[in-house]
């Protein structure tokens, strides 16, 4: 995924089919100049981990 359309997911009132090494999850925050997005896994929102723009895929 590209660091613009991460941003639109992250705006985005409507919930998107993404994923992060084969685990759904929520795109909490994208830092576009650092290249990364704070996430957490849906089913376990006190999970968030920083992971690289690049290893989330839209379904």
């Amino acid at each position: 995924m590209d660091a613009q359309r991460a941003q639109e997911i992250c705006n985005s009132n409507t919930m998107a089919n993404v994923t992060c090494n084969g685990r759904q999850i929520y795109i909490e925050h994208v830092d576009q100049e650092r290249g990364l997005a704070t996430i957490h896994p849906l089913d376990e929102p006190n999970n968030k981990q920083n992971v690289s723009i690049t290893n989330l895929i839209e379904q």
